[in-house]
């Protein structure tokens, strides 16, 4: 199977770091590291020292913490 632009798919999901995860849904890397030590988002890989994430999971534990937090608000 190849993506839209062409190249292979493995099957195997994309990987990425918090920082980069940070700036993809518009978030500090403080905010990453905050979700995996309250248990809202876990690490599929490492790179040496740093976790790496799958992007879908990431956009989960976004969409699980605004919906918690509008929630809440709603109280």
């Amino acid at each position: 199977m190849n993506t839209p632009t062409g190249t292979p798919y493995d099957g195997q999901p994309t990987l990425i770091t918090g920082e980069l995860a940070a700036r993809e849904i518009g978030v500090a890397p403080a905010t990453i590291r905050k979700w995996v030590q309250l248990g809202r988002l876990t690490a599929a890989g490492r790179a040496g020292r740093a976790l790496l994430f799958r992007l879908e999971d990431v956009f989960a534990a976004e969409r699980a913490t605004r919906a918690a937090a509008r929630r809440s608000r709603e109280r």
